[in-house]
């Protein structure tokens, strides 16, 4: 874990050295403070208790966020143009931070026998209706894919139930959302063109400058010169994928660091799942939920920048670390690091 953090924070100050503008650029270096959490969580959290209690905490307030954004659901914050984003500043940010704790709280209550505890039911019901009513298409995909892969792992014969929830979803669920989901495959969506221009846009941003890309923060000042002519928007924040604007604005080794990041934390977790006895493991749930919301975050990051927003990627960190911290917890824990 800390070879490809370490490369990816050389990387990300080569990239600020190499910048079209460095000046502008420095200011990435703050995510140094950040990241440099993910060095420290298995250091204070070293035991199994410890953890259990942090994922515990995570998933209450993310209950509490989200029955504060069914509240705005309520009040009028409940179509396309006026979404619910709890206490956050961006309804992404909302639904980002809600998706890696609903995995969590599934995986917790599928394989730690927590189905019986009410407050986890009704943990539940506030996210996943919260996430529904974020309008937010990347958090769907990203959970229904996730939930397959759920199913496959634990009961492969509840794939047999999609066509009828499939059915119930569409006779029951509020003709905006349907439209909002139905709009997920339409390329005549103006919003779904819009981030395959920012793909274009993106991969030729890497095509010029694939070692240490065009700098942080310079994606939103240089998109106007590779934008195709057809693009509905002149300027965009960002690149609305997270590999992509990870290679385009640090360069390809930088992508290559997160991904081995993220594959270590991953690997670790599968490993330790299946030696520890698989679905009947100890703590086959903490596991689980990390394969799951590190999968989940993924997927939802090939159509938005999750990783560029603090506020989702605190929580991320800590589920990478959750692996480490377990095995550290043990004599010979450090061997793995």
């Amino acid at each position: 874990m800390l070879i490809p953090l370490g490369f990816y924070l050389l990387w990300l100050a080569g990239s600020v050295i190499a910048s079209y503008d460095p000046r502008a650029s420095l200011r990435s270096l703050s995510s140094f403070f950040v990241l440099s959490t993910l060095y420290m969580a298995p250091l204070l959290v070293r035991r199994e208790r410890q953890v259990r209690l942090l994922v515990d905490v995570l998933i209450a307030l993310a209950a509490l966020l989200a029955c504060e954004g069914l509240s705005q659901y309520l009040l009028g914050d409940n179509d396309i143009n006026r979404r619910i984003r709890g206490p956050f500043s961006h309804y992404m940010t909302f639904s980002g931070f809600l998706l890696i704790c609903d995995l969590l709280l599934l995986a917790s209550m599928i394989y730690a026998g927590r189905w019986r505890s009410p407050w986890r039911w009704a943990a539940l019901a506030a996210i996943n209706a919260a996430l529904l009513g974020s309008y937010t298409r990347n958090a769907w995909v990203a959970l229904a894919l996730s939930l397959t892969v759920l199913i496959l792992l634990r009961v492969p014969k509840l794939l047999l139930a999609y066509l009828p929830a499939a059915v119930l979803f569409v006779v029951l669920v509020p003709v905006p959302l349907l439209h909002r989901a139905l709009s997920i495959v339409d390329l005549r969506d103006a919003s779904n063109y819009d981030r395959l221009c920012m793909l274009k846009a993106g991969l030729e941003m890497i095509r010029e400058r694939p070692l240490f890309g065009v700098g942080p923060n310079q994606v939103k000042q240089r998109y106007p010169v590779y934008r195709p002519l057809s693009a509905p928007r002149y300027e965009v924040p960002h690149l609305h994928n997270s590999w992509l604007q990870i290679a385009a604005e640090q360069g390809l080794p930088s992508l290559a660091a997160y991904l081995a990041l993220t594959l270590s934390s991953a690997s670790l977790a599968w490993r330790r799942f299946r030696r520890e006895g698989g679905h009947r493991g100890p703590r086959a749930d903490l596991y689980v939920g990390v394969l799951l919301a590190l999968l989940a975050f993924n997927l939802a990051g090939l159509f938005e920048n999750n990783w560029g927003d603090t506020e989702v990627q605190q929580p991320l960190l800590f589920v990478l670390a959750i692996p480490f911290c377990l095995k550290l917890a043990e004599p010979d824990g450090p061997s793995d690091i």
